[in-house]
């Protein structure tokens, strides 16, 4: 990665920081190209990544993938916090799943199909924000009884007690969840507020190379 493009650190609560020491969270702002949009469709050389990787994922390879380190990492991880993971899955099952289901991975648009190809070549999650709903850093935090996940009108409220990605002034993510609603990239979204979590045994090069991949294949394309 070239050394402009380090990812920056998140912060994280001091109680989060003290149950969970080896989380982290690592953030990379994109521009998208100008020529599409982060909800239309992909140009042929991410459709071809996409048909590449769904060739090789087949039969023992897809099955044997929670073993594999970085998989394992996240699903130890998950039920450090409370969650079976295999009951919610770790989002490199779930693709994995989703790919066996559906004979391959099919596109689902430009943004969606960057960060599926960062996941499935590094096994580390890549979330987007829309940077213009970001108010200041990001980090995690613990959600407080009744809080809005978002700023919007149509924001759920959360039980005191979620792990949850903020800024400034409110929780825009459930960690490792759902994104709030209003704060999705959007059809005209120019900036993107790449996001992605370290967990105990996932070498921080996995988590910059995801972040990468996904920045260079938005604003090349």
């Amino acid at each position: 990665m070239n050394a402009d493009a380090q990812p920056a650190l998140g912060w994280c609560a001091r109680e989060v920081e003290e149950e969970l020491p080896e989380l982290r969270l690592l953030l990379v702002e994109a521009q998208v190209g100008t020529e599409r949009s982060p909800t239309g469709g992909s140009p042929p050389e991410i459709q071809s990544r996409l048909r590449e990787l769904s060739n090789r994922f087949r039969g023992a390879q897809a099955v044997g993938v929670r073993r594999e380190p970085v998989p394992a990492a996240y699903r130890v991880f998950f039920r450090h916090i409370g969650l079976d993971p295999d009951v919610v899955r770790t989002p490199i099952e779930v693709a994995i799943l989703e790919r066996m289901l559906h004979g391959g991975f099919l596109s689902g648009g430009l943004l969606e199909d960057v960060l599926r190809i960062a996941l499935v070549d590094t096994g580390v999650p890549v979330w987007a924000l829309d940077s213009e709903t970001v108010d200041g850093p990001l980090g995690i935090r613990v959600s407080s009884e009744g809080e809005p996940l978002g700023r919007g009108a149509r924001a759920p409220l959360m039980p005191a007690g979620r792990l949850v990605v903020a800024d400034a002034s409110a929780a825009l993510a459930i960690l490792f969840g759902e994104l709030a609603p209003g704060h999705e990239p959007q059809g005209g979204t120019r900036r993107l507020e790449l996001f992605a979590v370290q967990v105990a045994g996932v070498p921080a090069l996995y988590v910059e190379e995801a972040l990468w991949t996904c920045r260079l294949a938005l604003e090349q394309v």
